[in-house]
This record gives C-alpha cells, structure tokens and sequence, in this order.
C-alpha cells in the first residue's frame, strides 16, 4: 500500500480548519481537541516547545544554584558537538515545516489533521519536530557546558512522550485506522 499522503477532500479541510479556528480560547492551556467534542485535534495541553524550554530553564537554574554539572569537554570539542547537534535539529525541524506546508496542514499538534505525512523526513522518525528540540537541548547544553540541560533530555522525552506524543498517536489511529498504524510500523517514534 502507498503511504505517501493521504488528504480529506479541500473543501472538508477547509472547513475542519475553521472549525478548529473557530472553536479556540485565549486560554494558553486549553487547546483545540482537548475538550471540544466539535473539534478536531489530538489533545494536546502544553505546547511541547514550552517543555523544551522549561528543561533549558531548570537546567540553567539547577547548574546555578544546586549544584554546577560541568561537562567539561575541550572547547574544539564543544563547539563541535553543540554546531553539529544545533544544525541537526533545525534541519529536521525545518524540513518537517516545509513537508506540512507542501500538504497544507498546521504543524501544530492540537489542530485538525487532514492528512498522514509519510515521506521526507517523516519516512525516517514520526517526531522530527520532538527529536529536532530534543536536539536542540543538548547542543543548548553541550554549548553551555551545562550538564544538567543534558541530563534532562531523556525525561523530556518521556514527558513529551505523555503530554503529546500519546494523545496524537490516538488521535491519528481514530482518524486514519489502519492507514496510520501501518505508518507506525513503517517509520519509528524516534530514531
């Protein structure tokens, strides 16, 4: 079976898009999907960029005031490694955007999916966007000499895991049924 995309009709896009537009609050944790029986969307509360952050931010702090975690690798080194981890994952973010905006689709989680996106990028790991951040956290850290940003990633990725990755994964399966869990056997979560 070809898995490459699969889209809803451009009208019923359109108005699903709407919909989900129409149905949004200014409250920064609600998010279209959540609650709305009307809507369309995985049920996704915080913005996963946020979590992201938050780690950096702890991360800074603990290395602050707790205790300093030192990665203490030569600076050709950490250049090195920060410059490699930091372009890594701007690319794979980068080319997942460019791969939604080709299909129209919103790269945001919690809005109205009208199609599985099954090549570029998205034919190697289903979460380049997670994995890009994630990416992104470690040259962040590694950057910083900062172990504590680094320590954080895998709990960041379990946190993702449950506050995203989840919900969308269950929103895809009862939207696309077989089509996407053949995807899911075709491409990892990760890596």
């Amino acid at each position: 079976m070809n898995l490459r995309y699969l889209m809803l009709p451009t009208q019923e896009c359109a108005e699903a898009n709407r919909a989900s537009s129409s149905l949004q609050r200014s409250s920064l944790w609600h998010t279209p999907g959540m609650d709305d029986i009307a809507s369309d969307g995985a049920a996704v509360r915080i913005p996963p960029p946020l979590v992201y952050m938050g780690a950096v931010i702890i991360g800074v702090l603990a290395h602050a005031f707790l205790a300093p975690l030192s990665i203490g690798l030569p600076l050709g080194v950490t250049v090195t490694v920060s410059a490699a981890a930091a372009v890594t994952g701007v690319v794979l973010m980068g080319l997942a955007i460019v791969s939604f905006r080709r299909t129209g689709q919103d790269p945001k989680p919690w809005t109205t999916t009208p199609g599985i996106i099954s090549t570029g990028v998205y034919r190697m790991t289903r979460n380049p966007m997670y994995l890009g951040l994630a990416l992104l956290q470690i040259a962040i850290g590694v950057g910083l000499a900062n172990g504590w940003i680094v320590i954080l990633v895998p709990i960041v990725s379990v946190i993702i895991y449950f506050t995203a990755i989840r919900h969308e994964e269950a929103y895809l399966e009862r939207k696309f049924g077989t089509l996407y869990t053949d995807y899911k056997r075709s491409a990892r979560r990760w890596f």
